[in-house]
């Protein structure tokens, strides 16, 4: 099976930025949202060698226009594939 690669928007990066500043300043619990970084990054780079997994987005954002999700804990990753180059195109969190 071909690996793909993942590249995540600038609006992902912000999203993953905004969740670890919610969880540690907010609640100041600074190794959950670590963790939860964690969860969130491995869950993204799985998506290299099983990128079909996620169902298509059918509600919400990014609805019925070929978008794939992937729920992780209380988050939904929204990403779509681009086969011809063999990218996973991660778009938000």
């Amino acid at each position: 099976m071909a690996k793909y690669s993942v590249n995540l928007m600038q609006r992902a990066f912000r999203d993953l930025d905004d969740i670890y500043n919610h969880i540690a300043d907010d609640f100041k619990e600074i190794g959950t949202a670590e963790k939860m970084a964690d969860v969130l990054e491995e869950a993204i780079f799985s998506l290299e060698e099983m990128p079909y997994r996620g169902s298509i987005r059918r509600t919400g954002a990014f609805a019925n226009r070929g978008y794939r999700q992937l729920f992780v804990k209380n988050f939904t990753i929204v990403y779509r594939i681009d086969e011809p180059r063999k990218m996973v195109i991660i778009v938000t969190i």
